[in-house]
């Protein structure tokens, strides 16, 4: 896979390089910032785009508005943000763009190697990854209605699928069979009011009501 990385951090983007590099990812481009960042993907569309939340001129919301035209401009590119700390309302702007291909993940999660290149896989495929603080501190705040209605149970498994893990990596973290999982989902999506849809539409939908965006 082709990735370009964005990072105004010189230490930081030469360690992703090294970090995508030795996981087998081809590394198109290296910037440090938003405006060189669009450039590289216009040139080279790549698979994904990993980009640092803040970056120059001016250290904010940069690579998330970056992210947001990346996401409509080239819908092919998967994104994953990283950010210094927990800014969840970043998460749920992109997601509200597009569900498929993307991630937001604290810049400590490099430190795991082998989960970090376990996330950037699964956001290149198409599928989501969301940091654990976040979807934690989401939780927390979250006070809808229909969300009140879950069990504690049904609440893990969807703080779980909002975090971008199939059915089968539920079932390995709460150590439960699949067809538990599968049952859980169709329970949240029934207490959650959720129109009539396709399977995986209706999972998404899911998650975008937990992250407060749907």
């Amino acid at each position: 896979m082709r990735a370009v990385i964005a990072e105004d951090s010189v230490l930081l983007r030469i360690g992703l390089v090294k970090v995508l590099e030795a996981a087998g990812f081809e590394v198109v481009a290296e910037v440090g910032d938003a405006e060189a960042l669009l450039a590289a993907v216009e040139e080279h569309r790549p698979d994904i785009a990993v980009v640092d939340v803040r970056m120059p001129p001016g250290f904010t919301d940069e690579g998330v508005r970056a992210a947001l035209v990346i996401r409509r401009q080239w819908p092919a590119v998967a994104v994953l943000l990283l950010s210094q700390y927990v800014e969840e309302r970043y998460a749920a702007d992109l997601l509200s763009a597009n569900t498929n291909g993307v991630g937001y993940l604290l810049k400590q999660r490099v430190a795991d190697v082998e989960e970090f290149i376990d996330a950037l896989r699964r956001v290149a495929d198409g599928g989501t990854a969301l940091d654990p603080q976040v979807v934690s501190q989401l939780l927390v705040r979250r006070h809808s209605d229909p969300l009140d209605r879950l069990t504690r149970r049904e609440r893990e498994v969807l703080e779980l699928m909002a975090g971008g893990r199939s059915n089968a990596g539920i079932a390995e973290q709460l150590v439960v069979s699949e067809s538990a999982v599968a049952k859980h989902i169709n329970s949240i999506l029934a207490k959650l009011d959720l129109p009539k849809a396709d399977a995986d539409h209706r999972r998404v939908l899911a998650v975008l009501r937990f992250l407060g965006v749907a």
